[in-house]
């Protein structure tokens, strides 16, 4: 009887694989628990990534890697241009080339590589153009769903699932609480004022503790107007665009404790070992919480009956409510627990 592809892929020692990361920073983060389970079904294997080139600075703290291809929609624009990149990624002779996103213009990637197979979910009327296709499970944490697709091409189950990632650690952080109070989604944005009775609150608190304040370059204004007139100022740092990928999350892995909306910060924090709050609104945090469960702190209001929502805006009350309503009381005490504080 005739072996599916997929075992007779399997017992190949040389393989050539290649997997397009998705295009947001907590899903990259997610997706190594992908790349460490190719790695442990094919341990011989020469692993290859694709990644946004915004996000670059992450891929090179995966371990395990052997290329990384950077992606640019700026030089490579439109469909046109995602098959020209494509086109230039044959020379390499990929046998497997797994797709994560579920996008059209990741289907057309894939095609141009000419992969021996191509493998994703048959999701956004693509899939044609890939060799196998699965059906997206739902309901699944990330983390779990983008795994499943790794079992369904070869019939073998993950059981030891890890998201992680390899960052030196900062010297400068380690009596810091490092906290980003971003989100792409203003429904997952802290609100101003929401934000500054939290830090007045947490500088009163924890009185030895210096507070340092992350974000990208466009969301450095919105640090700059949380931090006006704000309690001990003294002790509050503004690093809201000074860092990137790679330096913030040695910032995070040297500090104490990271204080973070739902966000791929947070994720970040989470997967380079650093104890991690993280501060729900919109969002379910049985999809997209950060998934390793040390040192893992989630804390939502949880008494509106919107509660979890998944909009990018709040429809109800304009500024989140769900965040407006977070108690300062139980973020002290989960920070406590990580700063040693009775």
């Amino acid at each position: 009887m005739m072996q599916p592809v997929s075992n007779l892929i399997s017992q190949v020692s040389s393989l050539r694989i290649l997997i397009r990361l998705p295009n947001w920073l907590g899903d990259v983060v997610m997706s190594t628990a992908f790349i460490n389970a190719v790695r442990q079904l094919y341990p011989d294997a020469s692993i290859d990534v694709i990644i946004k080139k915004e996000l670059g600075g992450i891929a090179s703290l995966i371990p395990g890697l052997n290329h990384i291809h950077l992606f640019s929609k700026q030089e490579h624009n439109g469909l046109g241009g995602v098959y020209r990149f494509g086109k230039t990624l044959r020379s390499r002779q990929y046998d497997i080339y797994f797709n994560l996103p579920n996008s059209l213009s990741s289907f057309v990637m894939a095609w141009a590589s000419k992969a021996k197979q191509r493998v994703g979910f048959n999701k956004e009327g693509g899939f044609f153009l890939l060799t196998q296709s699965f059906k997206k499970p739902l309901n699944l944490h990330r983390v779990d769903e983008y795994v499943s697709l790794l079992e369904s091409f070869t019939g073998k189950t993950i059981a030891n699932k890890q998201v992680g990632l390899q960052a030196g650690t900062s010297a400068e952080t380690n009596n810091t609480v490092i906290i980003n109070f971003n989100s792409e989604a203003s429904s997952r944005r802290m609100p101003l004022a929401k934000g500054r009775s939290i830090v007045n609150a947490l500088t009163a608190a924890f009185k030895d503790i210096t507070f340092a304040f992350v974000g990208s370059p466009k969301e450095a204004a919105f640090v700059d107007e949380l931090l006006i007139d704000l309690d001990n100022a003294n002790r509050l740092q503004n690093l809201a665009g000074k860092t990137n990928l790679q330096g913030l999350a040695e910032l995070m892995a040297g500090s104490k404790v990271v204080l973070t909306t739902d966000s791929g910060p947070a994720h970040l924090a989470n997967a380079v070992g650093a104890p991690t709050v993280v501060l729900f609104g919109a969002g379910n945090e049985n999809n997209t919480a950060p998934y390793n469960k040390q040192q893992l702190d989630v804390i939502r209001y949880g008494e509106l009956i919107c509660e979890p929502c998944v909009r990018n805006t709040c429809k109800l009350y304009g500024i989140p409510k769900c965040m407006e309503m977070l108690d300062e009381i139980k973020i002290i005490k989960a920070l406590s627990l990580h700063l040693n504080y009775a």
